[in-house]
C-alpha cells in the first residue's frame, strides 16, 4: 500500500530554469518492498491547490502543472504556489470545482 508522497525538489524558482518550466519529481513510500519508488503519471495526479491536499481543479492558480509535473508560471503571476501529486479521494464530479486528495506530496513553485 501507498502510505505516503514526497515531491522533489520541495521548492524551486521559476527563474532559474529553463523557459521558466519546473520539473517536479513523486517518489512513494509503499509499506512493502520496494518501500520508496517514484511515481508516474499513472500512479498519482498532479494539480495546483493548497498545503491543505485540496486540488484547485480548472480554478487559476497562478501556474500550470502537466500530468508528468512538469510546470510552470502563468503569464503575468507573481507570488508563490503550492503542486501537489496525489490520489483523488473519489472520482471528481466537477471538474471545476476544488477536490482533497487522500494522499499526497506538495511543493512550492515561486514565481518572479
Amino acid at each position: 500500500d501507498l502510505l505516503s508522497i514526497s515531491v522533489s525538489p520541495s521548492s524551486a524558482d521559476a527563474q532559474n530554469y529553463a523557459g521558466g518550466q519546473v520539473q517536479f519529481v513523486a517518489t512513494g513510500t509503499f509499506s512493502q518492498s520496494p518501500t520508496t519508488a517514484p511515481l508516474t503519471s499513472a500512479d498519482v495526479g498532479w494539480c495546483v491547490g493548497s498545503a491543505a491536499g485540496n486540488c484547485n481543479g480548472n480554478i487559476s492558480g497562478g501556474a500550470t502543472v502537466d500530468s508528468n509535473g512538469l510546470a510552470q508560471c502563468q503569464l503575468g503571476f507573481q507570488g508563490t504556489v503550492t503542486l501537489l501529486a496525489g490520489k483523488a479521494e473519489t472520482t471528481q464530479v466537477n471538474p471545476d470545482a476544488p477536490y482533497p486528495l487522500k494522499i499526497f506530496g506538495a511543493a512550492q513553485l515561486t514565481c518572479p
